[in-house]
């Protein structure tokens, strides 16, 4: 056992670490979106927020049903890898790069097969002056091939630098009552950034679809 064996997903013969991602999908009893109930209400007054946002930058439709169930799906799955024993699949780029990268590459086919002269128009800033436009192409060429990677570094990143620190701090034994209270802190700091981060990951996704 080390410090990285809590996010190894291959753990024992028969691993079912994997599972958790489809834990936000079944957790929820059918009877609680039928229920009217708090919880619910500030699902749907989130999803309401999320709607108005997407639907101001991104002009195709059902662009945004697509990007408010993203953005719930990471949200959900980063909460539950805040619970005891439950795989943190979103700290993996396994996990971050397969959703990063299809809805990127279909963007970009989108935009290249359907609107070549508005996707070349966004490799020159407006106002380059010629003799930099060939290093303005190559640069901005290189700024988009590497989006998905970065949004899978991000999310990934972000998840699994507080389950380190707690991990480290659960390898020590003394101080408890200190490390109790330092636990209830992360532990509120995860939470915030667990929610932070599926709404960074979608706004940005967002906002490289909208380009198109």
């Amino acid at each position: 056992m080390n410090l990285f064996s809590t996010f190894d997903p291959s753990t024992g013969l028969m691993s079912i670490n994997w599972i958790s991602m489809t834990m936000p999908l079944i957790m929820i009893p059918i009877k609680f979106w039928n229920n009217s109930n708090k919880v619910m209400l500030i699902m749907i007054n989130l999803n309401k927020f999320m709607f108005n946002e997407i639907k101001s930058s991104m002009k195709l439709k059902g662009s945004s049903i697509i990007m408010i169930s993203l953005m719930m799906y990471i949200l959900m799955t980063n909460m539950n890898g805040l619970l005891p024993y439950v795989f943190t699949s979103s700290s993996h780029l396994s996990f971050s790069l397969a959703i990063a990268l299809p809805l990127w590459l279909s963007s970009m086919m989108f935009g290249w097969l359907n609107k070549p002269k508005m996707m070349l128009i966004h490799l020159i800033p407006t106002g380059t002056p010629t003799i930099l436009m060939p290093f303005m192409v190559l640069i901005e060429s290189t700024s988009n091939l590497i989006r998905p990677g970065s949004l899978a570094v991000r999310l990934s990143a972000n998840m699994i630098a507080g389950h380190l620190i707690m991990a480290l701090l659960g390898s020590n034994s003394a101080y408890t009552m200190f490390v109790m209270i330092i636990f209830m802190i992360l532990m509120t700091f995860e939470l915030a950034v667990s929610m932070i981060q599926a709404y960074v990951f979608t706004t940005l996704i967002n906002l490289y679809s909208s380009e198109v």
